[in-house]
């Protein structure tokens, strides 16, 4: 596959939900080995994976694929196609994949049970062992924990071919990529160099930009304040130059004036004023082509009261079965109000099972307990996104800021037709955890 590369021409599209374009005469070329794909939850990575491996196409523009392509989706809900065929094939590479990411012989029939974790380690093995020419990869480190994103990056770092990478993974990024492509909606900027070189060079861009703009608008407001002085200094001088108020006897006042008309100087002020505001125009229309990133608040706080019972829960040691020959003891387990625990442990050790065996016997009104699963499938994100627009206006505008505090951008989630796409946050990335439990509060 040497020399080929995947090549984006001056492609547009945008769904038809969406007022503005969301991909925007966007010209880049993927060649071999990874790029990272950055950018805020709205910007377009997900649309930008899609259009790469053909499946969907550019309104306008052109993008050529240079063989197989394969999209690897941020969403488990599905066994990936091939799963079947690599957990029974018997040649080296199938097994050593296997091995690899530690795949379970079983992991196809008991594909409801698996973890989130484990069903992105069997859906990247799968997509190995196709040899694509073109691999898209959304979020491949989601849900998995420690070990399992060692073997995987491990396994990454054997592809062969052009790799497309989103991820909120900053070592990730660092590891596998050698260049980035910065996405904003509407807008891409592709720079050399890992996640943390290029995001040095894009914060270098912006301060420079930032400092042209500010430049530009300390120089337009001394412009402004100059044609003032100008406009004032004309208006005087053709207050000066008129006859209207002058006495008919007065015949120096008279000759005066005359004298000033013919030699033109009573012009001059005003050809000064003329020229400031003309530079004036210029000025502002140069302070308009500096566009500089617009920087969001992050950070939410989630109201709430204490509650006055001594334990929350207290549930007795038992046995909780995962699958037909697994199963998770655990010991007498509670709560009180004010207690902060934590959950740890690989990928498929129960950990979000034993989560929903304390949720069903808790004895709280379901209104004062908020649960946030790992993963959402996709027909309840819809139904939890239409809820969302019939809010009341001031409901919403609240939604929304939070939405934006989690670094998405709020307009482009209410007009995506597949909202739920873990966001990412705009001014920097966050650091991957030790172990990717489930968040519940």
């Amino acid at each position: 596959m040497s020399g080929q590369f995947l090549v984006l021409q001056k492609v547009n599209f945008s769904y038809d939900t969406l007022a503005h374009r969301l991909v925007s005469d966007l010209s880049a070329d993927f060649p071999i080995g990874f790029t990272g794909v950055i950018g805020a939850n709205g910007a377009g990575k997900s649309t930008l994976l899609k259009l790469a491996v053909g499946q969907l196409q550019p309104q306008t523009g052109s993008v050529r694929i240079p063989g197989k392509a394969l999209y690897c989706p941020q969403r488990t809900d599905d066994a990936p196609e091939g799963l079947i065929s690599l957990l029974l094939a018997e040649d080296t590479e199938a097994y050593h994949i296997r091995r690899q990411l530690d795949l379970g012989a079983d992991w196809h029939e008991r594909w409801n049970s698996l973890s989130h974790g484990e069903r992105k380690r069997a859906q990247i093995a799968a997509a190995l062992l196709s040899k694509p020419q073109v691999l898209a990869l959304d979020e491949p480190t989601n849900h998995i924990d420690r070990a399992a994103r060692l073997m995987l990056i491990a396994s990454l770092k054997t592809y062969r071919g052009i790799g497309l990478l989103v991820s909120h993974d900053r070592e990730l990024l660092d590891t596998l990529c050698t260049q980035c492509l910065f996405m904003e909606p509407g807008e891409a900027r592709m720079r050399s160099g890992n996640y943390s070189q290029a995001t040095r060079q894009a914060k270098q861009d912006d301060q420079l930009l930032r400092k042209q703009r500010e430049n530009a608008r300390r120089n337009t407001d001394k412009l402004k304040r100059e044609a003032a002085t100008r406009k004032s200094a004309a208006a005087q001088a053709d207050k000066q130059r008129t006859k209207r108020n002058l006495d008919r006897k007065d015949h120096d006042g008279r000759a005066r004036i005359n004298l000033a008309r013919l030699t033109g100087k009573d012009a001059v002020a005003g050809k000064l004023s003329r020229q400031i505001e003309s530079r004036l125009r210029r000025a502002e229309a140069q302070e308009k082509t500096i566009k500089v990133k617009k920087v969001y608040d992050l950070g939410i706080w989630i109201e709430g009261l204490s509650s006055e019972r001594d334990f929350l829960f207290r549930i007795q040691a038992g046995r909780i079965a995962l699958g037909k020959k697994r199963g998770l003891s655990f010991p007498d387990v509670s709560m009180r109000p004010t207690d902060h625990i934590a959950l740890t442990g690989p990928n498929g050790s129960g950990k979000s099972t034993l989560i929903r065996h304390i949720l069903g016997r808790i004895e709280i009104p379901p209104e004062r307990i908020i649960s946030i699963p790992q993963e959402i499938d996709l027909s309840r994100t819809r139904r939890i996104m239409d809820e969302v627009r019939q809010l009341g206006r001031e409901r919403l505008g609240h939604v929304m800021t939070a939405v934006s505090r989690l670094g998405s951008r709020p307009a482009q989630l209410l007009e995506s037709p597949e909202p739920g796409r873990g966001a990412q946050d705009p001014p920097g990335l966050r650091d991957f955890p030790e172990s990717a439990p489930d968040r519940h509060g």
